[in-house]
């Protein structure tokens, strides 16, 4: 992969390791300062969850269910307790506190009592003095089912018996934007299914247990909300949340993924119940079952123009399979809703949202959720209204467009920037690859793969287009605040902040801001727990936002403390003075020393809080000022179809993106770069198929990941930086919006290169065999 930004500066290559006195490194925001682990990561020293040990250490195994749904008649651990090694077996009757868990709704059980709701849920846990012990004991667990007739079309959910107390219906938003019946004189409709998508971490979910002297517990793992995590845990510990310490190991990415506590409240369960340290590393086929994945949708489409393609009214119906819990759907429903149209002008919007319980796997956070779902169905009807029209697709988006003060159907006017039209004319005067013809033979990599079955004769090119946009920070009300601390002494700053880098590159941006303010080079930022003050959810590229800006304003409150003193003994502002390079100077040259000899010893530090202005619920009409800022993408998909296979090869991926301000040029190209990845993996192979509920092949041979060789060249073509005045250093998200938009990309390429209607994603090869004459 490679990227061609025409606005950030292009990172530069690392400097070889000479004997020699090198150049300073520059600092900063702005410059492409590398992460601190960076080298610890690539070596393989890096510590993750997994790795972690203790004196007098047990493991943990986790019985789950073989059934999607299933009446508990008996749970008989006897022959597991007896087992040789074996320490505690626990099930729902060994809660002390509360039975279930859960982020929006406590719907969630920690063990599964009277009804088994999806294939996969936990039963009960063992701790043994050897893991394979452990797996043993959990599989010796005798459990009597009565098999139930399991709920597996969303559809069919609404008539359905109650799968849970709650009900069946999580979440309905009915949105009513403008005239009801208005028409347009070109209607084009679709129906539209989006797969079950699997945030498929690297490494699969571990951790470790330590009880305290205290009757608490200490709980290592790989948290993205560890304070949210910490207290669920404690509930059903029936622990006071100080009883209870969470501290983020190495997270091995996430995407989503990590945000569900269901692994870490049976560890935590089994290590105060044996009084020892407790580790649990999933196997793989455990991590598929155990966590969340995307909402899988239905998705019924109608768009009313005029004669010249501007949009006049847009009906949608959206059905969320939210799986057996409440999870994050009511979140992700809102972000369908709110952007179902997409990042057009839409006089009149009348949008049906339904997420519902089923007897699926769970669904929840997945970068982009809901977004992603409805970018690939409107992308697609903008697609079919060109082709009706007879015009070019790129003209009838440009003729929609959203700009800065125009009004989302939700009502909440547009007050960040917008750049949508200048990215999508960026991506489509961006020059096109050259065609296969104009190669070598041997050299064109065939759909398929290196020497696939395919002959060239049967490869058609196709060049698709699609518009993204994606909500920032949390949203309906939800208090988004962090809090930081900055540390100085002796020349060298510590970060204090408990919001968890994911890969987001957030310890790395939060040494640039001290750096930046502060003058310091040497930076370090403390690892992240409890008795931190909370930062929130490593979602939405929040941390960015609010944690960035509690950083600054923290250095910040610091830089003040330390020019003071000085500034007054000079008669001077603060304002005349600034730090750079480790030294402080005056405008007019009189003052001139270093931070090291203005501390005089001293330790200076300051904690500060950041927190964005409020939103508002969506009404009964699915109208409210729901989110604070918004973000956009544009990309151009250029793929190679075999029409006589079915198989395609993204040969491009041209990506225009409104970022608000480069704060690390070389991390942002990452970020893109990965998002876009992800995006055709939810574009043409990844999918988690069931059947009846059953997780068929949870594993990564089942589950097809986009490896290096599906990878295309990804070229960033543009990074508008025009920055939004409400947010710290005007940044916006990077990773999520790539993601929403690239498979609704490379879908519009696949219908341009065979004319063929693709309205489900992942893409199967039987949607692309043949090809339709104009």
């Amino acid at each position: 992969m490679s990227s061609d930004a025409t606005t950030a500066t292009t990172p530069a290559a690392p400097a070889a390791a000479l004997d020699v006195e090198q150049e300073p490194m520059a600092h900063g925001l702005g410059t492409s300062l590398p992460s601190a682990d960076a080298r610890a990561k690539t070596e393989g020293t890096f510590p993750y969850a997994s790795d972690l040990w203790a004196e007098g250490l047990l493991w943990a195994g986790i019985l789950r269910s073989p059934h999607p749904h299933a009446r508990i008649v008996s749970i008989d651990t006897t022959a597991a307790a007896d087992m040789p090694g074996v320490r505690a077996v626990v099930t729902h009757a060994d809660l002390p506190g509360a039975a279930t868990y859960g982020r929006t709704v406590a719907d969630r059980p920690v063990f599964a009592s009277d009804l088994v709701r999806h294939h996969g849920e936990a039963i009960a846990a063992v701790a043994a003095d050897h893991p394979d012990t452990a797996r043993l004991a959990a599989a010796a667990i005798a459990v009597e089912y009565e098999v139930l007739e399991p709920v597996t079309d969303p559809e069919k959910a609404f008539a359905a018996e109650p799968l849970h107390p709650d009900g069946n219906l999580i979440r309905h938003i009915p949105l009513r934007f403008g005239d009801a019946e208005a028409a347009g004189e070109v209607v084009v409709e679709g129906l539209y299914r989006i797969g079950r998508q699997d945030p498929a971490p690297i490494g699969a979910e571990a951790g470790l247990a330590v009880p305290r002297p205290d009757g608490g517990v200490e709980i290592y793992t790989a948290s993205t909300d560890p304070h949210t995590d910490r207290d669920l845990a404690a509930a059903c510990f029936g622990l006071a949340p100080d009883q209870v310490k969470v501290v983020v190991t190495g997270v091995p990415g996430a995407t989503g993924d990590r945000d569900d506590p269901g692994f870490q409240i049976p560890l935590g369960l089994l290590a105060l119940r044996t009084g020892c340290p407790v580790k649990l590393t999933a196997t793989r086929e455990e991590s598929f079952l155990g966590h969340a994945h995307r909402h899988p949708t239905l998705l019924r489409y109608r768009h009313h123009a005029d004669a010249e393609g501007r949009l006049v009214k847009v009906e949608a119906q959206i059905l969320l399979d939210a799986g057996a819990y409440a999870d994050a759907s009511s979140e992700s429903l809102a972000a369908a809703v709110a952007f179902a149209c997409g990042p057009y002008v839409v006089p009149h919007a009348f949008i049906e949202g339904w997420a519902v319980r089923t007897n699926n796997p769970p669904s929840g956070h997945v970068r982009g959720e809901g977004a992603m779902q409805v970018c690939a169905a409107y992308e697609a009807q903008m697609d079919k209204l060109a082709a009706k029209l007879g015009v070019d697709p790129v003209d009838v988006r440009l003729r929609n467009v959203l700009a800065t003060g125009d009004i989302l159907p939700t009502g909440q006017t547009v007050t960040c920037p917008a750049p949508v039209a200048e990215l999508l004319t960026a991506v489509r005067d961006f020059p096109l690859p050259s065609l296969p013809m104009d190669t070598r033979e041997e050299d064109w990599l065939l759909p398929g793969g290196p020497e696939g079955a395919g002959e060239p004769g049967a490869v058609r090119r196709g060049v698709g287009y699609a518009l993204g946009m994606v909500h920032m920070l949390g949203a309906e009300g939800a208090d988004e605040v962090s809090t930081a601390t900055v540390k100085v002494q002796d020349g060298v700053a510590t970060v204090i902040c408990s919001a968890v880098d994911t890969g987001s590159g957030f310890s790395t941006l939060a040494r640039q801001i001290v750096q930046e303010t502060l003058g310091l080079e040497e930076v370090h930022v403390a690892s992240v727990d409890t008795d931190q003050p909370p930062a929130g959810p490593a979602t939405h590229g929040r941390h960015t936002w609010v944690s960035g800006g509690a950083v600054e304003r923290a250095a910040k409150m610091v830089r003040t403390q330390l020019l003071q003193p000085l500034a007054h003994k000079f008669g001077m502002s603060t304002e005349l003075l600034q730090i750079t390079d480790g030294k402080i100077t005056s405008y007019d040259g009189v003052l001139s020393t270093t931070v090291t000899e203005a501390m005089d010893g001293k330790e200076l530090w300051a904690t500060a809080q950041c927190r964005p202005h409020p939103t508002e619920p969506l009404d009964d009409s699915g109208q409210g000022d729901a989110f604070v800022g918004l973000a956009f993408c544009a990309i151009r998909a250029v793929v190679d179809v075999d029409i006589e296979l079915g198989s395609v090869r993204v040969v491009e991926m041209a990506v225009a993106q409104d970022v608000g301000r480069v704060l690390n040029p070389a991390q942002l190209a990452t970020r893109i770069e990965a998002g876009v990845t992800q995006g055709v993996g939810a574009a043409l192979t990844e999918n988690l198929r069931t059947a009846r509920g059953l997780l068929r092949h949870p594993d990564l041979t089942g589950y097809a990941l986009p490896t290096a060789l599906d990878a295309p060249d990804i070229r960033i073509v543009k990074l508008v930086e025009e920055r939004d005045v409400v947010a710290p250093f005007g940044a916006k998200a990077a990773s999520a919006v790539p993601v929403v938009t690239s498979p609704a990309a490379v879908a519009s390429a696949v219908r341009a290169a065979t004319g063929r209607p693709v309205n489900r994603l992942p893409i199967r090869p039987q949607a692309a065999v043949g090809a339709v004459t104009p």
